[in-house]
C-alpha cells in the first residue's frame, strides 16, 4: 500500500494550488437529515484534490449545502460558513439547523454555508471497521486496572489503528484538518468570494484557526466557540478528562441539593457512592447491553450540557431502584453508518493532524488519572489510538497567524469539555482578537445556543456591523439548573 506524509507548510498559502473548481447549486440528497425548511436549503459537491501538495495523487468530492441571506442585497456581508465540531461531525444540515437559532440580523446578512468536511457525512467517509471492538455491546471496562488488563486496552488501540489502516488506505493521511481547511478556500473561491465569514464551534475552533494560518487574507469576520485550543489533540483529551472529573464533582453537589427530587443522597458523598455503586454492578453483571464502557458514555455525554443532568441522575436512581437502564442508554448524535463514520474520522483527522502518543505514556496518563478516581472518564480520549498509526504526520497543524484580523474567541467558563483556558491560549496567536466569556456556565456550545443576550448580542454586532470589542466581553451565564417537577 503506498504511504503519504500530511504535510503542512511552514508559511501561508497566499492562493489556492488549483484552478478555481466550479460548484453549483440544486436539490439536496434525499439522505440529508434536514426537517427545518428543507425548500430553501441548496446543495451542490465540490471536487478537490485528496492531497492539496500532490494533486495528482486523486480527487474528492466534497459535499456542500447553501441557505442564502434573508434581507436585501443591500445588507449582505458575504458567505458563513459553519462547522458544528468534531472532529468527526458532518455540516451539511448545519447550515440549515445552526441558522435557525442565530440572530436575525446575521441571517439577513449572510449565506449559510455548511460542508461534510473531508472524511465525514457524504464527503469521502472514514471507515475504521471494527475500530478494535469499539462498537462491541456491552464494550470492556474502558479503564484498565492492572497490568494484564493495560495489555488489553493497548491491544484495543493496536487493532483500531490497523482497522483505520485497512479501511482508508490511501486516504488515512490526507483526511486531516490542514487538508480540510485548504478545501474550504476552495469552497470560498468556487464562490467567487474574496474573504469569508466563519464559525466555527468546539473542534471547527480548531478548523477556523487552521484556516487562519495559511489564509489569513481570505478572514472576513471569525467567530469561534467553545475554543479547543493550541496543542497536541492527546493532550487537549486528557486535559479534557480531567475537567470532567471537576465538572462531576459539581454534578454530584447538584444531584444532593436535590435530594428529594433524586433519591442519591443529601451529600455530595452519599451521590458519589450511589454513582460508583450503579457503576460496579453494571461492570459485574451488564443489563440489556449497558455495561461499564456504555454508562461511561452515557455520563460523558450528560455532563457537557446541563439540561442533561436531570436525566442522568434520574437513570442512576432507577437502575439502584429496579434495575432499569433505559435512561442510561448513552444517547449519540447520529446513528447506524452515520455514528460508525463519525467515530472512524474522530481518529482519523485526531491522528492526521500530529504526532501522537507513546504506548507507554498511555498507559501512565491512564494510571495517574486512576489516582485521582478510580473511575475516570476516559472516553474522550480518543487519540490514544494514534500511539499506534500508521501515517505519523512530521508536523503537528498550524494554528493563527499574526496577519489575520481580529477574531472573536466565545467561551463559557466551566465548559469541561473545552476548558476555558484553551480560548486564551489560542487568543495569543491571534493579534488583535477578543474573547467572550460566559461566567457561571456548565455547558458547551454558547453562542446562539444558550439564548444569552448578552454573546449574541456582541457576536451578532461583530459579524454584521463589523464591531469588534473595544475589550474582552463577560456575560452573566444562567448557573446551575433547577429540575422540573414530576408530573403526577
Amino acid at each position: 500500500m503506498a504511504t503519504a506524509a500530511a504535510l503542512v507548510p511552514a508559511a501561508p498559502v497566499h492562493a489556492t494550488t488549483a484552478p478555481a473548481p466550479s460548484l453549483r447549486f440544486g436539490p439536496c440528497p434525499q439522505s440529508m437529515p434536514v426537517t427545518a425548511a428543507p425548500d430553501r436549503v441548496e446543495c451542490g459537491w465540490l471536487s478537490v484534490p485528496l492531497d492539496w501538495e500532490h494533486p495528482h495523487v486523486g480527487r474528492i468530492r466534497i459535499a456542500v449545502s447553501l441557505v442564502r441571506a434573508s434581507g436585501p442585497p443591500e445588507e449582505r456581508r458575504g458567505i458563513l460558513l459553519v462547522n458544528p465540531g468534531g472532529p468527526g461531525g458532518p455540516g451539511l444540515a448545519y447550515a440549515v439547523t445552526k441558522r435557525t437559532k442565530l440572530p436575525e440580523r446575521v441571517r439577513r446578512s449572510y449565506d449559510v454555508i455548511g460542508f461534510d468536511p473531508r472524511g465525514t457525512g457524504q464527503s469521502a467517509p472514514a471507515d475504521c471497521g471494527p475500530m478494535g471492538g469499539l462498537f462491541d455491546s456491552p464494550g470492556p471496562e474502558p479503564v484498565p486496572a492492572g497490568y494484564a488488563a493495560e495489555r488489553a486496552h493497548l491491544d484495543s488501540l493496536r487493532r483500531m489503528a490497523d482497522d483505520c489502516a485497512t479501511g482508508d488506505g490511501e486516504a488515512l493521511a490526507h483526511l486531516s484538518t490542514t487538508q480540510t481547511a485548504r478545501d474550504m478556500d476552495a469552497i470560498r473561491s468556487a464562490l467567487g468570494e474574496r474573504q469569508i465569514g466563519f464559525l466555527g464551534v468546539s473542534y471547527g475552533s480548531f478548523l477556523g484557526a487552521a484556516y487562519a494560518a495559511l489564509f489569513p487574507q481570505h478572514v472576513g469576520r471569525m467567530v469561534l466557540d467553545s475554543v479547543v485550543g493550541p496543542g497536541e489533540w492527546y493532550d487537549f483529551d486528557l486535559r479534557q478528562s480531567r475537567a470532567l472529573l471537576r465538572q462531576r464533582d459539581v454534578f454530584f453537589t447538584w444531584v444532593a441539593r436535590y435530594e428529594e427530587r433524586f433519591g442519591l443522597g443529601g451529600s455530595a458523598g452519599q451521590v458519589r457512592s450511589a454513582y460508583r455503586r450503579a457503576r460496579q454492578e453494571l461492570a459485574a453483571r451488564p443489563v440489556d447491553g449497558i455495561g461499564p464502557a456504555e454508562f461511561d458514555r452515557a455520563v460523558y455525554r450528560a455532563l457537557g450540557r446541563t439540561e442533561r443532568w436531570e436525566g442522568l441522575a434520574a437513570g442512576i436512581c432507577a437502575y439502584l431502584q429496579d434495575g432499569s437502564t433505559k435512561l442510561l442508554r448513552p444517547a449519540a448524535p447520529f446513528s447506524g453508518t452515520a455514528s460508525r463514520t463519525y467515530e472512524s474520522a474522530n481518529r482519523v483527522v485526531k491522528c492526521a493532524d500530529g504526532p501522537g502518543p507513546a504506548p507507554g505514556r498511555v498507559t501512565a496518563d491512564l494510571r495517574r488519572l486512576r489516582r485521582l478516581d478510580p473511575h475516570p472518564i476516559v472516553t474522550g480520549i480518543e487519540a490514544s489510538a494514534c500511539a499506534y498509526w500508521h501515517h505519523v504526520p512530521a508536523q503537528s497543524t498550524r494554528l493563527g497567524s499574526p496577519e489575520v484580523p481580529p477574531v472573536l474567541l466565545i467561551a463559557s467558563e466551566h465548559d469541561p469539555v473545552t476548558p476555558v483556558e484553551g480560548a486564551r491560549q489560542l487568543r495569543k496567536r491571534l493579534p488583535g482578537s477578543r474573547l467572550v466569556t460566559l461566567h457561571d456556565d456548565y455547558s458547551h456550545g454558547v453562542f446562539a445556543s444558550r439564548g444569552n443576550a448578552c454573546v449574541d448580542s456582541a457576536a451578532a454586532a461583530y459579524l454584521v456591523d463589523r464591531n469588534v470589542p473595544v475589550t474582552d466581553v463577560h456575560c452573566d451565564g444562567p448557573g446551575l439548573p433547577t429540575p422540573r417537577v414530576p408530573s403526577e
